[in-house]
């Protein structure tokens, strides 16, 4: 037996190369429901909208019939989670640092295994993100998301053009994820290199590890990549 199944173009991506066209029919038993009919062709749950079989929409947990067609739409963006929260696997990290700078609560660490990365995205109500299909797939999983892209900067957009969370640059640490605190120049001082404290009078720290921060050099950079994607990206600073 098989379904004739239409995924989202979005979508083909996750498909093997043979399935990548507009309908394709997958074996089916004829008692697993149509979740499962669309994981085993290759496609994340976590990447699908609200399908669509005989012309309505159903749930996941449906048993499609031989003759009817379903339609895989792609996750609708904006999507809505409840909290713009995240946790990425440990080949993200360029990301991870890229989203802490304009102010999105991003957990990483790089010695997390899959058990550990799906119990913190669960206990912390965080999206995890990453490109690992087979996470994905996991039942324990609840919110979790691919990121697209194999550039840092690619990846960077698709987060905030799936997501389009609110934006607050330069409010946490892009080392360890705690919030930023304007400090006076004389209260850290004595941790300056001799240039910078010639230099500059405007510094912050890290309320959870002590980084202090300031507009060096580097500055301009890290100004370019916030500015540029909030355009791309279509988003409003508060």
């Amino acid at each position: 037996m098989e379904v004739s199944v239409r995924f989202s173009p979005e979508l083909w991506i996750f498909l093997a190369p043979r399935d990548r066209r507009p309908e394709v029919r997958l074996p089916y038993d004829g008692t697993s429901s149509l979740g499962h009919l669309i994981e085993s062709a290759g496609v994340p749950l976590t990447e699908i909208g609200e399908p669509v079989a005989g012309g309505r929409p159903v749930e996941r947990s449906y048993r499609p019939g031989p003759d009817e067609v379903v339609e895989v739409p792609a996750v609708p963006r904006p999507q809505a989670v409840p909290d713009c929260r995240f946790v990425l696997d440990v080949h993200l990290g360029t990301l991870a640092r890229r989203l802490r700078l304009v102010g999105l609560d991003t957990a990483y660490r790089n010695d997390m295994d899959d058990d550990a990365l799906i119990a913190q995205a669960g206990a912390e109500d965080r999206v995890l993100l990453t490109q690992d299909r087979g996470i994905l797939r996991r039942r324990s999983l609840r919110l979790g998301a691919y990121v697209r892209g194999a550039r840092p900067d690619d990846q960077f957009l698709d987060v905030l053009d799936r997501f389009r969370p609110p934006l607050t640059p330069w409010t946490r640490c892009t080392a360890c994820n705690g919030r930023l605190a304007p400090v006076g120049k004389a209260e850290v001082e004595d941790a300056l290199e001799p240039g910078t404290r010639r230099s500059y009078d405007e510094f912050a720290h890290c309320l959870a590890c002590g980084r202090i921060y300031w507009r060096g050099a580097h500055g301009g950079n890290l100004a370019a990549v916030v500015d540029r994607a909030v355009r791309a990206a279509g988003l409003r600073l508060p």
